[in-house]
């Protein structure tokens, strides 16, 4: 599935139909350069999802942790690793990344190469693509 978007702000727009080709995968590995605007993709999603906590890059803290209800009423959490700074897999098993694969929570995961083997083998890949100052092409493997 593939969006082409002109500024951020559209992304919100867009996360319905993401949801819907994403459909029972949890686990998302957020490809694209640095800018094209990985952390704002999680951020929209984050807000259509409803999640009341400030979302940030977790450059730092590896991990974020994000809550909300979902639609049937129950607590249910988003993950947000960021990988940049992790130099092999080891690290990455290191801060907990082979449980979360395998819990039912939802994962995104910017600059996941450092640690493809641990994804299972229905992860969804977004590859963000820019195209121009606000432009962007998304695309859903």
């Amino acid at each position: 599935m593939e969006w082409i978007i002109q500024s951020p702000g559209e992304l919100r727009a867009i996360m319905p139909a993401f949801l819907q080709a994403l459909g029972e995968r949890r686990k998302i590995a957020l490809h694209g350069e640095m800018g094209a605007g990985k952390t704002t993709f999680v951020k929209a999603l984050c807000e259509h999802l409803g999640v009341q906590d400030n979302t940030s890059s977790p450059t730092f803290s590896l991990v974020n942790e994000y809550h909300y209800q979902a639609a049937d009423g129950t607590d249910a959490l988003v993950y947000h690793l960021d990988l940049y700074r992790l130099r092999n897999p080891q690290e990455a098993y290191d801060i907990g990344l082979d449980e979360l694969m395998h819990d039912p929570w939802l994962c995104l995961v910017e600059w996941p190469q450092v640690a493809e083997a641990f994804f299972p083998e229905n992860a969804a890949r977004v590859e963000i693509e820019i195209l121009g100052e606000s432009m962007r092409r998304i695309n859903l493997f």
